[in-house]
C-alpha cells in the first residue's frame, strides 16, 4: 500500500483528502506539525500533498528541506493563492530535483482530487521513460556491447493528423533489451551514454534501424515520416548532414521522411556550429522539429534563427491543459505562434479525449500520446494500423 502524507494546517481540508485517498487504497497520515513531518524520512514510494501557505514553516521552506534531504517522494502542491504562485513553486521544486507531479488549487473539489489519484495510478502502470534509477548505471563496456550486439531496439509512437485522424508518422524511441535487466528505458542510460561519448553511436544506430523500418513500411504502401531525437553531441558533428543523407539514400527514402527532433537545451553550446549544421540539413530536405517547446530559456530567438519546420509543444503543458488555465493558454499560444511562423504544430502528451478535442478546436495540426496510442513494437504497430484502418478507413 502506497503511503500518502498530507501536510496542511487546514485540518478540515486534510481530513476530506484523507477520506478520499484512503478509499483509493492509500495509507494516509496527516501532518499539521511541519517540523514533525520534516523530521521523518520520505522515500520514493510516498506521495506528499503539500500546502504552500502555512503559519511558521511554509511550503516553500518545506521544498528546500526536502531537496536538502534528497527526497525521492512524489510531490503535489496545494494553495489557495494565485495559480502563478503554484506554477513558480512547482518550477522551484523541479529545479531542486524533486519529483513534483501536480498542483491543486484550493478550495479543492474532491472529484478533481479523485481524478488525480486515478491518473497517478494509471501513470504508475506505465514504464518510466526518463529519469532512470540511481541504483544502477551502465558501464562503458555494457553500453558498447549493447550497441555492437544488437541489444538496442525501437518502439514507435504514432502521430496522427488531428483534422482527419490520418496516420502521419511515428516517433522512434530507443529501448535496451538488456540480457539481465530486461527492457531498459532511455532515462536509465541516455545520460550516461552522453557522458561516455557513446550517444552519437546510439543515435546513428537508431536512425539506421528507424529508416530501415520506414523502407519496409513504404514497400507495404505506407508513406510515413519517422521522428528521431538527436542530442547536443550530434549537432556538433559537422559531417552529420552527409551521414544522414547517405543513410536516407541507402534506404531509398525521401529526406522528408526523416524528422530530426532537437530540444532547445541541445542548442545551448556552440550556436554558430549548430546553426551551420542545421541549416545544411534543411537545405538537404530534412525537416527539423523544435522538441519540448516552451521549456527552454531562449525559445523565441531560436525560432527566429534556426530553420525549424515543426514546433512540438512540451507534454507538461498538454497533459495539464484541461485543469490548468495557464497551461491551456500556453498551448493555445504555441499553436498560433507556430502557424504564424508557417510551422507544423504537434502536441505530445495527449492523454484524454477532452484534451484531444480542445487541440482540434485550436487548429493544432498533429498529436501523439497515450490516448491515441502508446509507444509499441513494430509488430504491435502493424496491428494498431490495421485496426484503425477498419475503424476509420484508409489511413495511408
Amino acid at each position: 500500500m502506497q503511503k500518502l502524507s498530507i501536510v496542511d494546517d487546514d485540518q478540515q481540508m486534510a481530513h476530506m483528502l484523507n477520506i478520499a485517498a484512503s478509499q483509493a487504497g492509500y495509507d494516509v497520515t496527516e501532518y499539521s506539525d511541519v517540523e514533525l513531518f520534516l523530521s521523518l524520512t520520505h522515500n520514493e514510494d510516498e506521495l506528499i500533498l503539500l500546502d504552500l501557505c502555512m503559519p511558521g514553516i511554509d511550503g516553500i521552506e518545506v521544498i528546500r528541506s526536502l531537496a536538502e534531504q534528497h527526497s525521492r517522494a512524489s510531490l503535489v502542491l496545494m494553495s489557495g493563492q494565485d495559480e502563478s504562485v503554484l506554477h513558480s513553486a512547482m518550477a522551484l521544486a523541479s529545479s531542486r530535483q524533486l519529483r513534483c507531479i501536480a498542483t491543486l488549487v484550493k478550495p479543492i473539489r474532491i472529484s478533481k482530487f479523485k481524478s488525480l489519484l486515478k491518473k497517478l495510478a494509471l501513470d504508475e502502470s506505465r514504464p518510466v521513460l526518463s529519469g532512470g534509477t540511481r541504483e544502477w548505471q551502465p558501464s562503458t563496456l555494457e553500453l558498447a556491447n549493447a550497441i555492437n550486439n544488437e541489444q538496442m531496439m525501437l518502439h514507435y509512437q504514432p502521430q496522427v493528423e488531428l483534422a482527419t485522424g490520418r496516420l502521419l508518422g511515428v516517433e522512434a524511441l530507443v529501448r535496451w533489451a538488456h540480457p539481465q535487466r530486461g527492457l531498459v528505458y532511455p532515462g536509465a542510460f541516455i545520460t550516461m551514454a552522453e557522458k561516455l561519448g557513446l550517444i552519437s553511436e546510439i543515435t546513428k544506430l537508431v536512425i539506421r534501424m528507424a529508416l530501415a523500418q520506414s523502407r519496409h513500411w513504404l514497400e507495404m504502401g505506407l508513406m510515413l515520416h519517422t521522428s528521431v531525437n538527436i542530442s547536443a553531441e550530434n549537432i556538433g558533428n559537422l559531417a552529420l548532414p552527409e551521414q544522414l543523407v547517405d543513410i536516407v539514400t541507402e534506404n531509398h527514402l525521401a529526406p522528408s521522411q526523416l524528422v530530426l527532433e532537437i530540444t532547445e537545451s541541445a542548442l545551448m553550446g556552440d550556436l554558430n556550429k549548430s546553426l551551420e549544421i542545421l541549416t545544411r540539413l534543411r537545405m538537404k530536405g530534412i525537416p527539423l522539429s523544435v522538441d519540448d517547446f516552451g521549456t527552454g530559456y531562449s525559445s523565441l530567438s531560436l525560432l527566429h534563427k534556426i530553420p525549424f519546420t515543426e514546433l512540438k509543444i512540451d507534454q507538461s503543458f498538454v497533459i495539464n491543459m484541461m485543469e490548468d488555465a495557464e497551461a491551456f493558454a500556453i498551448v493555445e499560444t504555441c499553436v498560433m505562434l507556430g502557424h504564424k511562423l508557417k510551422m507544423k504544430v504537434v502536441a505530445e502528451g495527449v492523454e484524454t479525449e477532452e484534451a484531444l478535442k480542445a487541440l482540434i478546436a485550436m487548429g493544432c495540426d498533429a498529436a501523439q500520446g497515450y490516448f491515441i496510442a502508446p509507444p509499441m513494437h513494430e509488430n504491435q504497430l502493424a496491428t494498431w494500423i490495421e485496426n484503425r484502418e477498419h475503424e476509420h478507413g484508409n489511413l495511408k
